[in-house]
C-alpha cells in the first residue's frame, strides 16, 4: 500500500472562492503541522481533537503524520505557505479496508468548507488504495465534526457509548447523493470566487496607455463610456494621466484595491504584474496579453493559486457584465455589448467578435460575455454555473475548443441545460484532429464522436457553425419547444418555396404529417393541403391567418414553417400574407418560424402585434435546422434524468489481479494474450465464446476434438496469434469452416509457415450461429475518460463506418439510442421475415463494457469484434484487449484546472 493519495496535489476553492492546495504530508512538513496543532488550534479544540489537553499531542501527532510510513495517508491543506487543516487516516492491522480517520482544521479556517475539502480528497485517495469505510471516535460535544460528516452527502452510523460517538462512514464509489452533494458545495464555492470577476465594485487596467488604438486604452475607454458603476483607475507607469483622468504608477500606489484587474502589459511582464495584484488583495484578472512562453504562463498561474485569483485568459478578448447595477464593458471588441439575457462565452476572440455582431443584428442581448482565451483557469464550466445562478441568464451559448474535465461539464451542462438551452459550435471537426489507430474502436474514437456523444448526453445543442448557432438560439430564444414527435407543418404561398422547405425539414430528421382535408376550405381555390401546404399566390392575410389557427389547433402539428415570397398580389399593404404572422401572437401553442426569401439577413427577429418575437429566416434550410434542434431538446427533456445501468455479477477483485498481473510484467503495456484476455472478460460476464489454447498443431487438433466432445458439434474456426498483433483478417490469420483433424492440422501448418518464429500459437473456437455482426468496444481517451462504442461489424467494419458512442456511464436511455442511431438498425429489429435479435443481450455487452471501463481506467482500448447478435442472444467471438498504465482519476473530485501550457507539457 502506498504512502499517498493516487494525485500528489490539487488546488481547489473553499466556500468563499479561497484557493487552497491540497497535497500529502511529509518529512519537510513537521513544523507546519506541529503549528497546526499547537499555534492553530485553541485549547477547546485542542480538547476536542485529542480528547483531553495534553501538551505532547501536538508533537506526537506531527510526528506521526511526517514520517511516512505503509498505510498512513495524510493530507494537508494549505493557503500560501500556511497549513490550515489536515485530515489523516491509516488502516486497521485486523480491519484491512476500515481505516481510522482523524482531522483538525486551525480555528480561525472554520466555517469556510477546509474540512470537507479533505475529506473528500483524502476518501479519493482511500479508495483506491482499497478502502472502503472510515472510522472515527468524536466526542459527543465535538457539534463542528458532526456537521462535517452530517454533510458530506455519504451515509454516516454512529454508535453512541458515555460521551463518546464511533462514527463510520461507507466510502461508496458512484453514489448519486455523494455527488450531488459535491456538485453543490462546488457551485457554492465557484460563484463565490467568481463574484470578483463578473460583479466587480472597482476595475485596474494596468498597461492603459496613452497611445490611440492600444488594447489597453481601448478597454478603458469602453469602461468608462460603458458607465460602469464603481471606480475605474488606469495604471501605467509612464503617464500621470489619460484622456484626463489619473493614471497610478502601481497597482500598490491605487487608492483602494480593485476586485478585479485588466492586464495589457508585454508577456514578460504578466507574472510580476499578476504577483503585484495578488499581494494587493486582487481577486480576479482579465489577462489580454498573449504569446506566453513556458515559465510566464507558471509565474501567472503561481500567482492567480497562491492568491485566491481567478484568471480570465491569457490572450482574452476581455469581457463584459450588462447587469444595471455593474455595466462593465471590459473587453476591446468593436461594439458595445446590447444588455439582454443571453451568457456568452468563447475561446476564440474572433469567433467572439463574429457571435456578438450577429446576435445584435438579430436583437439578443447578453447577460455576461466572457473570452476565455487560453483557458488556463476559468472555463465554460465555471460560466455555466454562474449562470444558472444569476437570475438573468436564460440561453447559454458556447464556443470550446478545448475540455479540461469533460466529465464534470457534462454533469454540469446535464442540470444547467434542464432549465436553460445550452448552444454549443462544435469546433475542431476535422479529420486533423484524429488519433493514430491500431483498432477498429480506436479509429472509431474521433475527437469528432467524442465530443458528440458528451454534447448528446448532457443535453447541448451543438451546430456546426456561428451563423446555424445564432439562427438555432433565434428560434429557442422566442418560442416554444415542439412536441418530441417533430411533426411539421410547411405552408408556402408557392409551390416550389414549400417543395424545398419541405425536402430541408425530412433531410433534419423533422416528420411532415398528412393533413386533414377540411382545412382545404379555408383557402383560396387550387389551394393543396397535402403538407408542404401552397396556399397559392392568391391567398390574403385574413385567410392566412385563419388557416395557421386552424393548423396550430390540429393534434397531428407540432410546428409550423410558414414560406412567403413576395409577389405582384403582395405589393398593396393590405394584401401582405406577412401581415398575418405579425398581426397574430408572437407566441402560439406550436413554435412557428417565418421564412421570407426577400430578407436580405439570414435570420432575424419580426415585432408581432403582442410585442413578441417571430424569427424569420431567409431560408428554409436554416430555418428547418433550427426546428430540428428545438425537437431535439424537447426529447432530451422528454427522457427521465440518466442513472447509470448496473452490470450485476461482476468479479472486480479477479479482474484487477489480471490487470495488475500482466502490468507488472509489462510495465510498458500493450496487449494481452488471448487467455488473459478471456479470464478478464469473463470475469466481467462478457459473453466471449468458448476459445482453447493451442501451441501447435497437435494440441490444435486435440482441442478441436475437446469441442467436438463438449457438445459443440460441426466445424471450428483456427485463429493465429502472436503477441502485438491487431488485425488478424486482414493479414490471413483466421481460418473458418474446419470439418476435419485434417483440415485443422493443414492450417495451422500454413501459419507455421506464413508466420515462422512470429506464431506464438493459435485459438480454436467453435463455429458460431449466424447472426448480426457487430462492433462493441471502448477507448479510453485521457480527457474525456471512456467511450463505449457499438456499431456494425465484421470485416467490413470501417466500409460500413456506421457507428455511435456514450461516455461510460451508460444510462437506461443510452443503452436505447445507441441501437437505434445505426443506419443498420432495422436487421437488429429484424426483416425480411426474420426474426429480432435478443436486444437485451446487446444491451447487456454495452452495460458490462462501460462498468469494466469505468473501473479499470487501465484498459485504454477493448475490441469486441463481432459480437454474433441472435434471437437467442449475443457472443462475441474476437477481442483485443490493451493496457496501459494509468492513474486513478476521479472526473468529479474538486479541484481547479491545471492547463498544460502552464505545466509546461
Amino acid at each position: 500500500m502506498s504512502t499517498v493519495p493516487a494525485r500528489t496535489s490539487a488546488e481547489a476553492l473553499l466556500a468563499d472562492g479561497t484557493t487552497i492546495e491540497l497535497r500529502p504530508l511529509g518529512p519537510d512538513d513537521h513544523r507546519a503541522v506541529l503549528d497546526l496543532h499547537a499555534e492553530g488550534m485553541s485549547e477547546e479544540s485542542r480538547r476536542l481533537r485529542f480528547f483531553g489537553v495534553s501538551r505532547n499531542a501536538p508533537a506526537q501527532t506531527a510526528d506521526r503524520l511526517c514520517a511516512p510510513r505503509p498505510g498512513l495517508l495524510a493530507l494537508g491543506a494549505w493557503a500560501g505557505d500556511q497549513l490550515v487543516g489536515e485530515a489523516d487516516c491509516e488502516p486497521a492491522d485486523d480491519a484491512p479496508q476500515s481505516a481510522e480517520l482523524a482531522l483538525a482544521v486551525a480555528d480561525r479556517w472554520h466555517g469556510k468548507g477546509v474540512a470537507t475539502l479533505l475529506l473528500e480528497h483524502l476518501a479519493h485517495g482511500a479508495r483506491a488504495e482499497g478502502i472502503r469505510f472510515f472510522e472515527a471516535d468524536t466526542l459527543f460535544g465535538n457539534r463542528a465534526v458532526h456537521q462535517v460528516f452530517a454533510g458530506l452527502g455519504l451515509p454516516v452510523e454512529r454508535r453512541y457509548a458515555e460521551g463518546e460517538v464511533r462514527i463510520r462512514i461507507p466510502l461508496e464509489e458512484g453514489d448519486e447523493r455523494y455527488r450531488s452533494a459535491v456538485d453543490e458545495r462546488g457551485r457554492r464555492a465557484d460563484i463565490a470566487s467568481l463574484t470578483a470577476l463578473l460583479r466587480p465594485a472597482s476595475v485596474a487596467v494596468v498597461g492603459a496607455s496613452r497611445r490611440p488604438g492600444s488594447v489597453g486604452r481601448t478597454v478603458l475607454g469602453k469602461i468608462r463610456r460603458g458607465d460602469f458603476t464603481g471606480a475605474v483607475w488606469a495604471v501605467n507607469p509612464h503617464a500621470e494621466d489619460i484622456d484626463g483622468e489619473p493614471a497610478y504608477p502601481s497597482v500598490r500606489a491605487l487608492p483602494a484595491v480593485p476586485d478585479l484587474a485588466v492586464l495589457a502589459v508585454p508577456a514578460d511582464a504578466v507574472p510580476g504584474v499578476a504577483e503585484e495584484c495578488g499581494a494587493a488583495g486582487v481577486r480576479a484578472l482579465v489577462v489580454l496579453t498573449s504569446g506566453l512562453d513556458v515559465q510566464e504562463a507558471r509565474g501567472l498561474m503561481r500567482a492567480c493559486r497562491r492568491h485566491s485569483m481567478r484568471l480570465v485568459g491569457p490572450n482574452s478578448l476581455g469581457m463584459a457584465q450588462t447587469d444595471p447595477a455593474v455595466r462593465l464593458d471590459a473587453e476591446f471588441g468593436g461594439a458595445f455589448p446590447r444588455p439582454g439575457s443571453a451568457g456568452v462565452a468563447v475561446q476564440s476572440g474572433g469567433v467572439g467578435i463574429a457571435l456578438l455582431q450577429r446576435l445584435a443584428w438579430l436583437g439578443i442581448g447578453v447577460s455576461s460575455f466572457v473570452s476565455l482565451g487560453d483557458k488556463y483557469d476559468v472555463s465554460g464550466n465555471d460560466l455555466l454555473q454562474w449562470w444558472e445562478s444569476d437570475g438573468r441568464t436564460d440561453l447559454a451559448l458556447l464556443h470550446l475548443e478545448s475540455f479540461g474535465s469533460p466529465r464534470a461539464f457534462a454533469r454540469t451542462a446535464r442540470r444547467v441545460t434542464r432549465t436553460i438551452p445550452v448552444l454549443t459550435v462544435d469546433a475542431g471537426r476535422s479529420t486533423a484532429g484524429r488519433r493514430g489507430a491500431a483498432s477498429h474502436t480506436a479509429a472509431a474514437a474521433t475527437p469528432t464522436v467524442t465530443r458528440e456523444a458528451l454534447f448528446r448526453q448532457a443535453g447541448i445543442t451543438a451546430t456546426r457553425s456561428v451563423d446555424e448557432l445564432v439562427e438555432a438560439a433565434a428560434l429557442l430564444h422566442v418560442q416554444p419547444l415542439p412536441a418530441p414527435r417533430g411533426a411539421v407543418a410547411v405552408v408556402s404561398n408557392a409551390g416550389g418555396i414549400g417543395i424545398l422547405a419541405a425536402d430541408a425539414c425530412a433531410e433534419a430528421g423533422l416528420q411532415l404529417p398528412e393533413l386533414p382535408a377540411e382545412i382545404r376550405e379555408l383557402l383560396p381555390s387550387g389551394a393543396s393541403v397535402r403538407n408542404p401546404v401552397d396556399t397559392t399566390a392568391a391567398v390574403g392575410p385574413t385567410e392566412l391567418a385563419l388557416f395557421l389557427r386552424a393548423l396550430e389547433r390540429e393534434d397531428a402539428v407540432d410546428a409550423i414553417l410558414v414560406c412567403l415570397v413576395p409577389t405582384a398580389l403582395c405589393s398593396a399593404a393590405d394584401q401582405d400574407p406577412v401581415r398575418a404572422l405579425l398581426e397574430g401572437p408572437a407566441r402560439r401553442r406550436v413554435p412557428i418560424a417565418a421564412v421570407l426569401l426577400d430578407q436580405q439577413v439570414p435570420v432575424r427577429y419580426r415585432t408581432c402585434a403582442d410585442g413578441g418575437m417571430l424569427p424569420a429566416y431567409s431560408d428554409s434550410v436554416a430555418a428547418a435546422r433550427a426546428l430540428a434542434h428545438a425537437v431535439d431538446r424537447a426529447r432530451w427533456l422528454a427522457e427521465p434524468q440518466p442513472v447509470p445501468v448496473d452490470a450485476p455479477g461482476c468479479d472486480r477483485p479477479t479482474a484487477r489481479s489480471l490487470v495488475d498481473g500482466y502490468l507488472t510484467a509489462h510495465p510498458e503495456g500493450g496487449w494481452l494474450d488471448p487467455l488473459t484476455t478471456a479470464d478478464l472478460l469473463e470475469a466481467y460476464g462478457l459473453p466471449l465464446t468458448t476459445s482453447v489454447w493451442a501451441r501447435d498443431e497437435h494440441t490444435a487438433v486435440a482441442a478441436a476434438d475437446g469441442l467436438r466432445r463438449l457438445g459443440h458439434e460441426g466445424k471450428v474456426a483456427l485463429k493465429a496469434y502472436w503477441p502485438g498483433q491487431v488485425h488478424k483478417s486482414a493479414l490471413g490469420a483466421v481460418r473458418t469452416g474446419l470439418a476435419t483433424d485434417t483440415d485443422v492440422r493443414t492450417a495451422y501448418r500454413e501459419f507455421a509457415r506464413r508466420f515462422g518464429a512470429e506464431l506464438a500459437g493459435a485459438v480454436v473456437q467453435p463455429m458460431a450461429a449466424p447472426g448480426v455482426e457487430l462492433l462493441a468496444g471502448v477507448v479510453q481517451d485521457q480527457v474525456f475518460g471512456p467511450l463505449v462504442i457499438l456499431g456494425m461489424g465484421g470485416t467490413a467494419t470501417d466500409v460500413l463506418a456506421d457507428r455511435a458512442a456514450r461516455l461510460a456511464p451508460l444510462s437506461e436511455r443510452d443503452l436505447t439510442t445507441m441501437v437505434t442511431e445505426l443506419r443498420g438498425a432495422t436487421l437488429l429489429m429484424g426483416t425480411g421475415g426474420a426474426p429480432p435479435v435478443d436486444l437485451a443481450a446487446v444491451r447487456s455487452v454495452l452495460t458490462r463494457l462501460s462498468r469494466l471501463a469505468e473501473d479499470f481506467p487501465e484498459l485504454v482500448e477493448t475490441d469486441l469484434n463481432p459480437v454474433i447478435a441472435r434471437p437467442d442472444g449475443a457472443v462475441c467471438v474476437d477481442a483485443r484487449v490493451r493496457l496501459e498504465r494509468r492513474p486513478s482519476f476521479d472526473p468529479y473530485l474538486r479541484r481547479l484546472r491545471r492547463p498544460s501550457a502552464a505545466e509546461g507539457e
